[in-house]
């Protein structure tokens, strides 16, 4: 029986993918070993009411003090990861005799950071999944700073990954592009896509009925995170410039630029947009009211990675419209599963043009493209698949 360090920057009663992932991967893992979980105190998304408690009895779980910033601020942000990172580092420095393994799904950057160089310090071994590309995601949202930034962070990414015993990247685009810029044999990394639960959106279609009867209008919906990626605005702008009769467009879910766009749509006066909360465990519930998901991503923020609301939405079998980059991963997978539509990222009448002309497809249309996305997802992105198969390398890893 091995000694197993969980270290992740988001975990449960956090509702977001990171955390449950870092659950499901300590539960698995406890049935057979000593897994202790350290994470910050729960802060994502921005805005999200943590009433309920988190409670586990297979594994320890310790939220450490570091300091938090759930708002989209860059300097709060390197700080909360500077913070987190110096934590971890002493919790593996007063620990080191009782951890065999060391896997990490952290902050970016400095936490890495000083996770991996404590791990080093003590030659115990780290498995470090990537579930973005930095400083490159940071960088390109700051043109005019982008060559100081990257000259200044790159080093410190390829540090971590080249002192890694593994990496776990969450696509094949994402594993060549890290194989290429960080100098990093590719036998080195594994991809092992990102996974939803698949088990409560069956049983969810099992066992309730249809809520979207007839007599609702028809139902844009995007559910997710309400950042400054999802670009959010530019849904607000084609469902508004669309005008389509008896059509909604829904906002469901939390973050840091939703009282921004509540504000823009009551200014607006646009009575036909809603803005839904996501109680925990609710999402399968939630998108079964949808006739079509939205999926749109800003410019170049997802092409190396699929967003974790895409096998949710493929799950509950709704057709989807996505905005984003040709070459991303995400219109790799909707073309791949014909389960909907790639449009460019940041066009709101390219956008308005689709939904106009959605609405008016026959239901049985829609349908089928829904099945397709949930038996691709059921496929390649389901949990039963991808859990395992992360398993089986932290497993190899701590022999």
């Amino acid at each position: 029986m091995k000694n197993l360090l969980i270290i992740s920057a988001v975990f449960p009663p956090e509702p977001v993918v990171s955390a449950s992932l870092s659950f499901d991967i300590a539960n698995k893992l406890a049935d057979d070993n000593r897994v202790t979980v350290i994470s910050p105190k729960p802060t994502r998304p921005f805005g999200f009411k943590f009433d309920k408690q988190f409670k586990n009895q297979k594994f320890k779980h310790f939220q450490l003090n570091s300091f938090t910033c759930a708002e989209s601020k860059l300097l709060g942000r390197l700080r909360e990861s500077y913070s987190f990172g110096k934590y971890s580092y002493k919790y593996i420095f007063d620990n080191h005799k009782q951890i065999d393994l060391v896997y990490i799904n952290t902050w970016p950057i400095f936490a890495g950071y000083f996770t991996v160089k404590a791990a080093k310090q003590f030659n115990i071994p780290v498995i470090n999944h990537v579930q973005d590309i930095y400083p490159e995601s940071l960088s390109s949202k700051l043109p005019v700073f982008s060559p100081l930034v990257n000259f200044l962070l790159l080093p410190i990414d390829k540090y971590i990954l080249k002192n890694a015993s593994k990496i776990i990247a969450i696509s094949n685009n994402m594993k060549e592009y890290l194989a290429q810029t960080r100098g990093i044999e590719k036998e080195k990394i594994e991809v092992v896509q990102n996974w939803q639960d698949e088990n409560s959106f069956i049983e969810f279609s099992r066992t309730s009925r249809k809520i979207n009867g007839n007599n609702n209008p028809f139902t844009f919906m995007y559910l997710g995170n309400i950042g400054p990626v999802a670009g959010i605005d530019i849904l607000i702008e084609a469902f508004s410039s669309a005008n389509i009769k008896n059509s909604r467009l829904v906002i469901a879910g939390s973050g840091s630029m939703k009282e921004t766009l509540q504000r823009k749509v009551v200014d607006q006066n646009l009575k036909a947009i809603e803005f839904w909360d996501v109680p925990d465990g609710e999402v399968p519930k939630i998108q079964d009211q949808a006739d079509v998901m939205l999926l749109p991503i800003k410019k170049g923020a997802a092409s190396s990675s699929v967003p974790s609301k895409l096998p949710a939405y493929m799950f509950s079998k709704k057709a989807i419209i996505s905005c984003v980059d040709e070459s991303s991963a995400t219109a790799s997978v909707i073309k791949s599963s014909n389960c909907g539509w790639v449009l460019p990222p940041e066009n709101s009448n390219a956008l308005a043009e689709k939904l106009i002309e959605v609405v008016v497809f026959e239901k049985s249309i829609l349908f089928e493209m829904g099945m397709n996305g949930f038996n691709y997802a059921l496929n390649t992105l389901s949990k039963k698949n991808n859990l395992n198969k992360l398993i089986n390398i932290l497993i190899t890893k701590s022999a």
